[in-house]
């Protein structure tokens, strides 16, 4: 990565971790109080979002082979919304009251708002072989993903009046999240052999 795009980077996750950590505190507040599972799960994500970005601020200036590492470490990091959802939908599964529907629609209309513009901010790095870069990227495009499937599933809450939608959509965030925590520890991995071969070790 040039200097130049490093720069470029530094700022790009500077400003997706402000938008992160102030929209967390809003889909947290609705979240717990409408008893929503997908949405607290998302909001979960906020904060991890915010996490990996300032973890990329400050990693951009390390070696290859220590960035790889911070990029592994992202890849488990990505994986706690998805812990998050699994063990609310556990505490719910045996009586899934269903969450205020127009609540659901209005928070996840604005985290679609907040998550497009850090893809957008993001989506000119996301091949930039940088595990932490792809790690963002993934992310923020994950999360426009399932802002849109809260907003479906508050017209479907809406409908059935069940809380069901709710539980099966953290179902869906666990599997985006892991999808995406996969792509970047592979990524992560190659870096490391990348770090091996330009230190001379051997990679056999």
């Amino acid at each position: 990565m040039t200097a130049s795009l490093e720069r470029q980077l530094r700022t790009a996750v500077l400003l997706v971790a402000a938008f992160n950590l102030a929209y967390f505190f809003v889909e947290v507040s609705v979240a717990l109080s409408i008893g929503s599972v997908a949405l607290f799960a998302d909001s979960v994500d906020f904060l991890e979002d915010t996490a990996i970005n300032l973890l990329i601020f400050v990693a951009l200036g390390w070696s290859l082979r220590r960035q790889a590492l911070a990029g592994k470490a992202m890849a488990l990091v990505i994986l706690v919304p998805a812990l998050a959802a699994a063990w609310q939908a556990f505490i719910k599964f045996g009586d899934p009251e269903p969450p205020d529907p127009a609540a659901l629609i209005i928070t996840a209309g604005g985290a679609v708002v907040v998550n497009l513009t850090c893809s957008f901010l993001l989506a000119r790095f996301r091949h930039s072989n940088s595990s932490m870069a792809r790690a963002a990227f993934l992310s923020a495009r994950n999360d426009v993903l399932v802002n849109v499937a809260i907003i479906a599933m508050g017209v479907l809450t809406a409908w059935t009046v069940s809380g069901w939608p709710d539980l099966l959509l953290g179902l869906v965030i666990i599997v985006l999240n892991v999808s995406a925590a996969k792509e970047v520890w592979d990524t992560a991995g190659e870096e490391q052999l990348a770090a091996k071969v330009l230190s001379g070790k051997d990679i056999g």
